[in-house]
């Protein structure tokens, strides 16, 4: 009997025995040897409680299964004076096995605790699991704080917040509207919360209806809900409204602060109204609100757009003398702004300056100067520039490996292309349809269009949503290599997949046609792009102008170049050096003469091309030339 008395008086842990109640190591020895009997109506909810009390999460979470949710509830409301606690418990027992009224419960405890992000957690959980809709949710939350005595409104506060970080604004909404029906107030943050997801979603009439519904609720706006109201305006392009709104927040007693201005600001700049822009800076230093970095970089960014970069640069300094410390967004703004004027000398300057200041380049700071290398076919510049980039830590995107494969394949290197778009699969970034697009057109130029086809079937079986750019290209490929049969194919094929071709799958379309000389299927196909409501542009008549030229048949060119100009289409150079070099091989050299007259009148430059035309066709370019200049 020894060995026993040691062992009782041992007390060995973790088990605890409670006076007067089972204990847990006894509950939990009937749960596991028999299942035919429910254990949990053996388990008291004071074991349960001294269990959490005592950490013993491994024992509660093996009872977790057979615990039902009355009994649960039972011990959420024991503890509910330590929400700490009942949340661990409720993390233990799966939350997700229980039924709405004791998740609610568990939510109403949650929400004593200081923080909301383990309250809204939980009321995610619920909304996304749809155990219940948002209605049902807000009336088992109703009960819930009635049992605790929850006083305050935090509960559906924070369920409106949930919806709304969810995206389901509707719901967010439908909860907005039974607390009203219920005599309760949401607070303004909640409101605030609606209002910014109607603005994120472009719902901005949902906006205003809901923010009429606070006016007649007289539910007091803050600066925040001003400026969300003046945003969306702004996205709604009423940007006088916008200003005049400052006026209204004024008038009652909300003053505005420097994120008030700078919306307006960035508005006018991102609709190219830059002395709009200058005027709200002004008058935001008026009333004693000084401009910030972000003031400044959207006027600058306004300015880059509208090709003022000597005004953006101008100002970019006055910004700095001002103690303004610019960020990596201004210097990106000033670079691409430089990077697509083509002066990549004093791109490369801000990026230096940048380094030189302590500001990283951003990985948008080197996709923008890689971009720009391409554009200037200064391939080994470009691949430098990867190379510094990746020894500074910084991982290419999506966009650097689309720059690269895209310049890669305009300039004829399939395999470099092809490199990048591998290297991407293994590093697990998924190329886009303008990286599919670019090896297709890279494939098409060096006539591989049975890889290309391929290649196109591979991204259909992906269930990658291709385009009218990626189907133009693949077109593109086909005409030029002669397959007209497989052109016309995909122009159905994207009809079965109701992407609408657009103006230059048909001028692709007609150019191959005129190729073959089959003008009249050309001249068809301009009569079925007006059919579809796609109007034809120069290209489109100046391939017929050019295919009938090259055939000979003149009379056939006038008329189309008669239709141009109805259609409010001023010929170009093109359409002249095609009508020029038809009548010149029609040896109809007076009626060229005349056109080059004609052109030259219009302020159209002849070309090489132009010249050698007229030389082919009447031998003495000289007195045509001296006869045009003295017109």
């Amino acid at each position: 009997m020894k060995p026993y008395k040691i062992l009782k008086h041992q007390n060995p842990k973790p088990f605890i025995l409670i006076p007067h109640q089972r204990s847990l190591f006894s509950a939990l020895s009937s749960s596991t040897s028999d299942q035919s009997q429910s254990p949990s109506s053996e388990i008291s909810p004071d074991v349960l409680v001294e269990s959490a009390r005592s950490s013993q999460w491994h024992f509660i979470k093996h009872l977790s299964p057979n615990l039902d949710s009355s009994l649960i509830s039972t011990v959420l409301l024991n503890l509910h004076k330590t929400p700490e606690l009942a949340l661990q418990f409720t993390s233990h027992v799966e939350f997700h096995r229980l039924d709405i009224k004791t998740r609610c419960l568990a939510i109403a405890v949650a929400s004593r605790l200081p923080s909301p992000k383990p309250t809204l957690n939980l009321l995610k959980r619920t909304v996304s699991s749809d155990i219940a809709g948002v209605a049902v949710i807000f009336d088992e939350l109703a009960l819930a704080r009635e049992r605790l005595g929850i006083s305050t409104t935090i509960l559906f506060d924070l369920l409106i917040k949930a919806c709304c970080e969810m995206k389901r604004v509707d719901e967010g909404l439908e909860c907005f509207y039974m607390m009203k029906d219920k005599g309760f107030i949401p607070k303004i943050e909640t409101c605030n919360a609606l209002l910014s997801t109607f603005l994120k979603l472009n719902r901005t009439e949902s906006a205003w209806v809901l923010y009429a519904e606070m006016f007649k609720m007289r539910i007091k706006s803050s600066v925040y809900t001003f400026n969300i109201m003046i945003n969306v305006l702004c996205k709604e392009g009423k940007l006088k409204k916008a200003k005049d709104f400052i006026g209204f927040m004024e008038n009652l007693g909300v003053n505005p602060n420097v994120v008030t201005y700078n919306t307006i600001i960035h508005a006018y700049c991102s609709r190219g109204r830059v002395e709009g822009a200058r005027f709200v800076l002004n008058a935001m230093r008026s009333k004693g609100i000084q401009p910030d970095s972000f003031s400044y970089s959207s006027l600058i960014s306004g300015m880059c757009k509208d090709k003022r970069l000597e005004e953006a640069s101008e100002m970019f300094e006055k910004m700095k003398e001002m103690g303004l410390v610019p960020s990596a967004v201004t210097y990106n703004i000033l670079i691409d702004g430089y990077c697509n004027e083509g002066d990549l000398g004093k791109a490369f300057r801000y990026r230096d300056e940048m380094v030189e200041q302590g500001i990283s380049p951003t990985v948008s700071t080197y996709n923008m100067l890689v971009h720009a290398l391409f554009m200037e076919c200064k391939m080994d510049e470009a691949d430098d520039l990867v190379k510094e980039m990746e020894e500074k830590g910084l991982s290419p995107d999506q966009i650097t490996y689309s720059i690269l494969i895209n310049g890669y394949s305009r300039c004829g290197n399939v395999k470099k292309a092809f490199s990048f778009h591998d290297e991407m699969l293994t590093k697990g970034i998924q190329p886009t349809r303008i990286t599919y697009t670019s090896l297709i057109y890279a494939l098409s130029k060096r006539n591989r269009m049975t890889e290309a086809d391929n290649l196109f079937e591979k991204i259909m079986k992906k269930g990658v949503a291709v385009d009218v750019i990626m189907f133009n290209a693949l077109i593109d490929g086909h005409c030029a290599n002669g397959n007209m049969e497989r052109a016309f194919s995909l122009l159905k094929e994207m009809d079965k997949l109701n992407v609408p071709p657009d103006d230059v799958t048909y001028n692709t379309l007609m150019q191959g046609h005129c190729r073959e000389g089959r003008v009249e299927e050309a001249r068809e196909l301009l009569d079925e792009m007006k059919r579809r409501g796609i109007k034809p542009d120069h290209v489109s008549y100046n391939t017929l102008i050019s295919g009938y030229s090259r055939r000979g048949d003149m009379k056939d060119a006038l008329r189309v170049r008669d239709e141009m100009l109805s259609t409010g289409f001023n010929p170009t150079l093109l359409t002249y050096n095609a009508l020029i070099q038809g009548f010149c091989h029609n040896q109809e050299g007076d009626i060229a003469e005349e056109l080059l007259k004609e052109m030259i009148s219009k302020g159209i430059t002849p070309d090489d091309s132009t010249y050698l035309s007229l030389v082919d066709g009447m031998g003495n370019i000289d007195q045509s030339v001296e006869s045009c200049n003295s017109c």
